[in-house]
């Protein structure tokens, strides 16, 4: 079977859309230029689709950091029901485009994924919130990479991200091409010693699953491998990381 498309979503702004509060945009030419030839966009703009329009009166979260509230800034309009019901409708349509990763908007009070100001009733703020999106993104999807754009200005995140993005692609190819035993087994051998760059713990604990791959039915067996999987990308790879996997492939030619 033909390999999937690398499909990514993504806030609508970083694409040049005049989708912004003030009418503007924040187009980001990493993400257009650069990795946008080897990708499908997916483009999402929670409030515009929950009806706000553009321009509208800005807004930030404001109450709990775990349940905020999303308020208008200076006529204190709560749109918090309507991003919600937007959310619970466009994740299920995300859900069947089988999406391998997603870049969020910074500091958006619906598509930050973290340090999103958070302000209390008496306007002093905290950076510890998450956009009500991204939030229920996601939990919705846990496996799937995400990354802010201002993240990626940093080349390691930059280049983890994308490393993990195109591994998922191949989990996902995995899951749709009739998973077998053999299939788990097989993706594992290809992939182990990138994990082991990653994660020794991890490597060390795919490598047990993939050795009783006999006890699981074979799409128990995937899906336990793949949220182990992508935890083990999710950890930051190291040069001391990369020459302890040198080393060991170079074990294999001792004798030659």
């Amino acid at each position: 079977m033909t390999p999937g498309p690398i499909r990514l979503g993504i806030s609508r702004c970083l694409l040049g859309d005049e989708v912004r509060f003030d009418g503007g945009h924040k187009r980001d030419n990493f993400l257009t230029d650069v990795l946008g030839p080897y990708v499908e966009w997916v483009p999402v703009c929670p409030e515009v689709e929950a009806g706000l329009g553009t321009p509208r009166e800005a807004m930030r979260l404001v109450g709990d950091p775990a349940h905020p509230r999303l308020l208008t800034i200076k006529s204190g309009r709560d749109h918090t029901r309507m991003l919600e019901k937007m959310t619970t409708g466009r994740l299920p349509e995300l859900g069947n485009l089988d999406l391998s990763g997603y870049v969020f908007k910074r500091g958006s009070p619906s598509c930050g994924i973290e340090r999103v100001r958070v302000y209390t009733e008496q306007a002093m703020p905290s950076h510890n919130g998450v956009g009500i999106f991204a939030r229920a993104f996601v939990e919705h999807f846990p496996l799937i990479p995400v990354e802010e754009e201002g993240r990626l200005c940093d080349a390691p995140l930059r280049e983890n991200f994308i490393e993990r993005v195109f591994c998922y692609r191949r989990y996902q190819d995995l899951l749709q091409n009739g998973v077998t035993r053999q299939a788990v087994v097989r993706f594992h051998t290809i992939h182990k010693y990138l994990l082991l760059a990653h994660s020794t713990q991890h490597y060390q604990q795919l490598g047990r699953l993939v050795g009783q791959a006999e006890r699981y039915r074979p799409k128990e067996l995937a899906l336990k491998y793949g949220e182990l999987f992508m935890k083990a990308l999710a950890v930051k790879a190291t040069v001391r990381k990369h020459v302890n996997v040198l080393q060991h492939i170079l074990g294999y030619f001792k004798t030659q």
